[in-house]
């Protein structure tokens, strides 16, 4: 680890409020580098040689009001963190901006490997993948089976609404990044909510719920669940919805877009419903509505990033292939609507 300090992460700053706020957690001297960045959170990871620790703030230059993002990204964690729900520990949240520019937060850094694709999980081997991957659908059942109350989040989200809100919240996304003509996606946004299901029991849902966003442990257990940007109370099918949607293959040879659903021993979507039906007791019947919502989800942010590119805002490998996927996902959707 370089102990040069990354972008946006003033490591003195950092020590003194850690040894304000926390005296005697840390040992020596930091040093941190940044694990991940972008458009999203930016994530670094700090040490003192002995101790590990992760910070989490908003992108550089960001100009909207964030600390309600870290505040709530701490808050859920700190929630979770004493329940069966595997989570890293919170150490501070730290609303002054004065510190590092931007409101962050700072956990305890997790041994784990976030699977991206089919390649990285081939080492694995067929029985091992099927296990992580089941294990997924465990620990989803495991959060979705936190009472909110009982853990403080009784007030985290509206849950009342919530599917005709998060539907008119991507309309509206959609109609932000048109510059072209997309079959089906306007059919695809009217079906939903024309069969907008009845949700069941609110629950703490994840709102990004998939392989990469969870570390595994060498024993193939999940480690942490990562990543509580979206998370809200809502509906916990969205949840299943998205798991099931990036399980199903795309059928696109290089495609910018990651799934881990053609390695060998992944379990099939339906292996993977009917496991998350049995284990948390909750009616699946409207499971395609939920993964084909999912599929106009992606859809949508795939057009967005498509619609930057065409305007030169985006930098890096992989964007000019991103407006072919958007059709395909609006194909995958209509189909998974019309088969459910």
């Amino acid at each position: 680890m370089s102990p040069d300090h990354p972008p946006g992460l003033d490591l003195g700053r950092l020590r003194g409020l850690l040894d304000s706020e926390r005296p005697g957690l840390v040992r020596g001297a930091l040093a941190g580098r940044l694990i991940e960045g972008g458009r999203s959170n930016l994530t670094y990871a700090v040490t003192d040689g002995t101790s590990r620790w992760v910070v989490r703030r908003p992108p550089l230059g960001h100009v909207l009001a964030t600390a309600h993002d870290m505040r709530r990204e701490h808050r859920v964690i700190s929630a979770l963190h004493p329940t069966a729900v595997p989570v890293p520990r919170p150490v501070l949240l730290c609303e002054d901006e004065e510190v590092l520019g931007a409101p962050f937060y700072v956990m305890d850094f997790v041994e784990g490997t976030p699977y991206r694709t089919a390649e990285q999980l081939a080492p694995l081997g067929p029985g091992r993948t099927r296990g992580a991957v089941l294990g997924l659908v465990d620990t989803l059942v495991e959060l979705h089976a936190v009472d909110p109350a009982e853990v403080g989040l009784a007030d985290f989200g509206r849950p009342e609404g919530f599917l005709d809100r998060q539907l008119r919240r991507w309309g509206k996304q959609l109609d932000a990044s048109r510059n072209r003509d997309l079959a089906g996606i306007d059919e695809l946004h009217a079906a939903l909510g024309r069969e907008l299901p009845h949700s069941p029991a609110a629950a703490v849902v994840h709102g990004d719920y998939r392989l990469d966003n969870v570390l595994i442990g060498e024993d193939d257990r999940i480690e942490a669940i990562l990543d509580w940007e979206m998370s809200t109370l809502g509906d916990p099918l969205t949840d299943l919805g998205l798991l099931v949607m990036y399980s199903m293959p795309l059928d696109m040879p290089d495609s910018p877009v990651s799934t881990t659903a053609t390695a060998a021993g992944h379990p099939t979507p339906a292996e993977l419903i009917e496991r998350y039906a049995a284990r948390s007791g909750r009616d699946v019947s409207a499971v395609a509505w939920y993964t084909a919502f999912a599929w106009f989800k992606l859809a949508v942010i795939l057009e967005g990033i498509h619609y930057r590119y065409t305007l030169g805002q985006t930098v890096g490998a992989g964007f000019d292939r991103i407006g072919d996927l958007v059709p395909v996902f609006i194909e995958h959707g209509l189909t998974t609507l019309q088969e459910g």
